[in-house]
């Protein structure tokens, strides 16, 4: 069964862009760190899980070229995404459409494509691996 899910663009997410297969390695510039050591602290990074429960993926913030974070009331997971599904200061209407296979939800492995709403086109893809948890001891 493969169920494909459109996650709607919020304005924090309007930078996404094309996601250009692009080697491994930290493009974290000095607002993603900020963003993130916002959003992760106090908090405490946990084992990594290979799926998150669709209804632990509603709320989502892409961080920086390489990071995406989905909140679930206390607890943060981070996603280092293989390819860059990222913000590149383009702005305009985007979305992230994810092909998860089987019922569980967004797993390792799973891919995500950049739509374009305003040309109707997808920009690029990714996938995703291991999600960290983040929680509040």
């Amino acid at each position: 069964m493969v169920a494909v899910r459109l996650l709607v663009v919020t304005p924090a997410m309007a930078l996404i862009v094309a996601c250009a297969a692009q080697p491994m390695g930290s493009d974290r510039d000095a607002r993603g760190e900020a963003l993130l050591a916002q959003a992760l602290a106090g908090k405490v990074a946990g084992r990594p899980i290979s799926c998150l429960p669709r209804y632990r993926t509603n709320e989502m913030e892409v961080i920086d070229r390489e990071t995406i974070l989905f909140r679930d009331g206390r607890t943060s997971y981070v996603q280092h995404t293989n390819g860059y599904c990222y913000p590149n200061g383009s702005r305009g209407g985007y979305a992230l459409v994810t092909q998860q296979y089987g019922s569980f939800g967004l797993c390792s492995g799973d891919i995500g494509q950049v739509f374009d709403t305003t040309s109707l086109t997808y920009r690029g893809s990714c996938s995703f691996n291991e999600f960290i948890p983040y929680r509040t001891p």
